[in-house]
């Protein structure tokens, strides 16, 4: 896909990948509409990247503040091209001291956030599909931890392997409407996500650039050529 004029969506755009996704698909000529509960900080961004950034104060756990946010991507540009599904977070630690709550928010942020975004572009994907014979690209930031389990990780994993499949399911079902899924398993990264959930990662993770620069090649790859899954690690996480 060449991505100059098209019309793209970040959720999480306020801080790490998602800042990071924002910038190198204005650099390619897209419009970023970004996704995030944080006004602030999607105002300040907006005045760093210019106008390509349309900032939308929405958290992805809310359906109808989903679906207005779409809404106005759709009406304001007429179509969407790529939605980047980044907004997650986790919460570490042993499952008898897991709160219900630190569960719950990391279910309905990590699945049904992509749920909600997903289905909301869908039927503007298809019907680009029938006027044009190609769709658009879906792509969902998951993690290692959706591959291999790990102790203290119990509702993180969780969300991860469902967000996996998720992804291939949806695959299957819409690529014959010209609309490509592909899933992102990324290790370790240098953002504030440790401090979030409760650890210190690698003490020499990759860079969020790298991981955006990854998103640009498969979203850029030829019509007929769909990349479905991508992993990446550090080489030396521990230095």
């Amino acid at each position: 896909m060449d991505l100059k004029n098209k019309v793209a969506i970040v959720t999480g755009a306020s801080a790490g990948l998602g800042v990071d996704f924002s910038r190198l698909l204005i650099e390619k000529g897209a419009h970023v509409y970004g996704f995030a509960r944080s006004s602030d900080k999607l105002d300040a961004l907006q005045k760093e990247l210019g106008d390509l950034f349309h900032p939308v104060t929405v958290d992805v756990r809310d359906e109808a503040g989903v679906k207005q946010g779409i809404e106005q991507a759709l009406e304001e540009q007429g179509r969407i091209d790529v939605l980047v599904n980044n907004a997650g977070l986790g919460k570490f630690g042993p499952l008898d001291q897991l709160s219900s709550e630190n569960w719950d928010v990391q279910i309905d942020t990590n699945l049904t956030g992509v749920f909600l975004c997903s289905r909301a572009v869908v039927p503007a994907m298809k019907a680009q599909n029938a006027d044009t014979g190609f769709g658009g690209h879906i792509v969902n930031i998951a993690s290692v931890a959706g591959l291999v389990g790990n102790a203290n990780l119990t509702a993180y994993n969780a969300t991860k392997f469902g967000l996996r499949g998720f992804s291939e399911a949806l695959m299957k079902e819409v690529r014959q409407d010209g609309i490509k899924v592909t899933c992102i398993y990324p290790g370790s990264i240098a953002t504030n996500f440790g401090a979030v959930a409760g650890t210190g990662g690698a003490p020499n993770p990759m860079q969020s650039i790298d991981i955006a620069k990854t998103l640009l090649h498969v979203l850029e790859t030829p019509e007929n050529y769909l990349i479905s899954e991508v992993m990446m690690r550090p080489l030396r996480p521990r230095g």
